[in-house]
């Protein structure tokens, strides 16, 4: 029987068209939009929560109120990224590296114009590319095997190189680090402790969320509170409208990087294991390895860094669909929530879906088109209003996004832990931006660091070392080697025409920078020193990483003493005077503190780190909700220097907005508290007086 796909997709428009699945859809959306706003949480959160109340629907019913919410969550973390610096979902890393900074330069408007028409077109096309390609791309998907998606996961990381702008050598050692970073925890093919130092908190690994909260969102609210005021003090610009119009044109007038970034989110989404985590970061690398002159814009408020970001994440839902829909290999850990609805509603992934259930596949395909039109169209008509909220107060705001972050965080793994983690990885955010280290390869190398130990020994195992002559393997490394390169012959060639280079003591002093790449040399010393008795599977990435990071952090530190550039031959620069080099922008966010004074600047960051002290101090004293209202009481009334009312009425309305959401809906199990822990004891005393 021959199953015209013309005819379902038309059958499953109609299927679609029933008001009662637009009305639920939009409700997904709704929910979508909310959880993408929140940092922390995210589709896996709410489609867990929807899965029960799908029970008694029919599918087509339950697929468009799933796939309205799974579709949605990378279109409204934008909102918190461009605004606070601050990723609603791992999703929307990438977009903090410029929205943010077009945030602070009265351009947010802009910023939300071009990445939700990005957003719509990428996701758009990662539904159309769901409706053609599934009996295209079948044959491709059956021959990739753990070769090849180990050499996906080390182009990845390659990417460092890219996404260190001029400071590819610290963007290589900052992956390095982001690897080992990854490796901690119990090896699963050998069952060895990797520094996990006696706490069963760390057997499971370092968890995502924290780590990647924690070098951005803490980093940059830090930020914030150091510069004090309002986040941006141009009222005029932010209340013009007419700058998410502008922002839509950008879009346009970059389709072919949003056609290319979009099909690299929907390549990627389609390869089971990698996960959305990575896919902005490999488009934004490709923009800024491939877009004219974003070496040195990229990371300052690029309009195209924006783009890039967006157009791919919003389109790896259409791909993650692929081999979830044809093989019922889930393309990401949401798409494994997708096959436990299909368990239950009686779908069998394979060839079935291929013919003889054609309309419930293309249901699912009007349903992730519908739901990035319908979310792109609420994000962009709020987006105005949504603007102005970088208009209040950093004593306000502040407070209400820290206390989010600490329970978004915790709800995850329910863990202390997970908290302790988020104030480390602050700490090290926070130092690596003041130092020019860039952030961005860090979280990658956590990203991607278990995938690459997992398919490597699963490689091993399986084909020797013969997989490394496997005709994909080969092309992929070869684009990687030459990546890694690239950016040292690029600068090699630029220097050759107009920088002169001299080898010799430069007559530079010891500085912060060079001391933190002596303790960055010390931690991998020590990696590689703890870790040389392990056996082969739990030693062999660790060892790889610790030599990698330690080479790259001593070519480092010697091209910080013995190695220079200077100009030649400028324009007003007579000869033989030379001109130092300017030096190479860091594609990272830029730091808003340049003007403060480095000891007052190191006072206010000491003060900061005391409150989240604060916090966590509280909290395990009185329990981490009843803390939110202290914090927020304290922080908006001591540090904010707010009025009574407004402290009052603000932390309330915060508070039960937090009781809510994480108590009530989520029934989040919270921590036992020390005045818990008291309780029975306290009672017992009193029973004997």
């Amino acid at each position: 029987m021959e199953y015209d796909m013309l005819t379902m997709a038309i059958k499953a428009a109609t299927i679609m068209a029933d008001p009662i699945r637009l009305l639920f859809l939009f409700f997904g959306v709704l929910i979508g939009l909310t959880l993408g706003i929140i940092p922390g949480l995210g589709g896996i959160v709410g489609l867990s929560l929807l899965l029960p109340f799908t029970f008694d629907m029919d599918p087509y019913t339950a697929l468009a109120f799933m796939l309205g919410l799974g579709s949605v969550t990378t279109t409204s973390d934008t909102i918190p990224a461009v605004l606070f610096g601050v990723p609603g979902t791992t999703g929307s890393a990438a977009t903090v590296l410029d929205g943010h900074p077009l945030s602070q330069q009265g351009q947010a408007g802009r910023a939300f114009g071009a990445a939700f028409s990005a957003s719509l077109i990428g996701g758009v096309f990662g539904a159309f590319l769901l409706a053609i390609s599934v009996p295209i791309l079948r044959p491709f998907i059956l021959h990739i095997g753990s070769p090849e998606l180990l050499m996906f996961c080390v182009f990845g990381l390659s990417l460092a190189a890219v996404l260190s702008g001029g400071a590819a050598l610290k963007g290589l050692a900052a992956a390095a680090l982001g690897v080992l970073v990854a490796t901690v925890g119990e090896d699963p093919h050998s069952g060895v402790l990797r520094w996990t130092f006696d706490t069963t908190y760390l057997w499971d690994g370092i968890p995502l969320v924290p780590v990647a909260l924690g070098l951005f969102a803490l980093t940059e609210i830090a930020d914030m509170v150091i510069a004090g005021g309002l986040i941006i003090k141009d009222k005029i610009q932010m209340a013009r409208q007419a700058d998410q119009w502008r922002g839509i044109r950008d879009t346009l007038s970059h389709k072919f990087l949003v056609a290319r970034c979009a099909t690299i989110g929907a390549f990627i989404g389609a390869v089971p294991g990698m996960g959305a985590s990575v896919i902005d970061w490999i488009a934004y690398g490709h923009a800024a390895a491939t877009e004219k002159d974003a070496r040195k814009t990229f990371g300052t408020g690029d309009i195209r860094g924006v783009i890039a970001s967006e157009s791919s994440n919003n389109a790896k839902e259409g791909g993650a669909l692929i081999p979830t829909i044809a093989f019922g290999v889930p393309g990401s850990a949401s798409m494994a929530l997708f096959l436990a609805f299909f368990l239950v509603h009686g779908i069998i992934p394979g060839p079935g879906m291929l013919t003889k259930q054609l309309d419930i596949t293309y249901t699912m395909v009007w349903s992730v088109a519908l739901a990035n039109i319908l979310g792109a169209g609420i994000c962009f008509a709020f987006a105005n209003q949504l603007a102005k909220i970088v208009l209040v107060r950093i004593g306000i705001l502040a407070p209400m996004i820290l206390a989010i972050v600490f329970i978004g965080v915790f709800q995850k793994s329910k863990d202390w832990g997970d908290l302790y983690t988020l104030l480390i990885f602050a700490v090290i955010g926070w130092t690596l931006k003041r130092l020019g280290w860039p952030r961005p390869p860090v979280l990658l190398g956590v990203v991607l660091g278990a995938l690459v130990e997992r398919y490597m020994f699963i490689s091993v195992q399986a084909y020797g070392f013969t997989f490394l002559t496997r005709p994909i393997v080969v092309t992929v490394l070869a684009i990687t080697v030459l990546g890694v390169l690239w950016p040292f012959i690029r600068d090699y060639r630029k220097r050759d025409r107009a920088v002169k280079l001299r080898l010799g003591t430069t007559g530079a002093k010891f500085s912060v920078d060079t001391g933190f790449t002596l303790v960055m040399i010390a931690f991998f010393v020590f990696t590689i020193l703890s870790s040389r008795d392990w056996e082969l599977s739990a030693k062999v990435v660790p060892q790889f990483c610790g030599w990698t990071g330690l080479i790259f952090c001593t070519l480092q530190l010697l091209k910080n003493f013995f190695v220079s550039a200077e100009t030649v031959g400028q324009p007003g620069t007579p000869e033989g005077i030379p001109k130092p080099a300017a030096p190479s922008a860091i594609m990272d966010i830029k730091s808003m503190l340049n003007n403060i004074p480095r000891r007052e600047i190191g006072i206010r960051a000491a003060g900061y780190l005391g409150w989240l002290l604060f916090f966590l101090g509280t909290a395990r004293v009185i329990g981490l909700l009843p803390s939110v209202l202290v914090f927020l009481i304290c922080f908006m009334r001591i540090h904010g220097k707010e009025p009574w009312k407004t402290t009052l009425i603000t932390s309330g309305l915060m508070w039960a907005f937090a009781f809510l959401v994480f108590h009530y809906i989520l029934s989040v199990p919270w921590p036992p508290a020390l005045i818990g822990d008291m309780y029975p004891h306290l009672r017992e005393i009193i029973a004997l007086y």
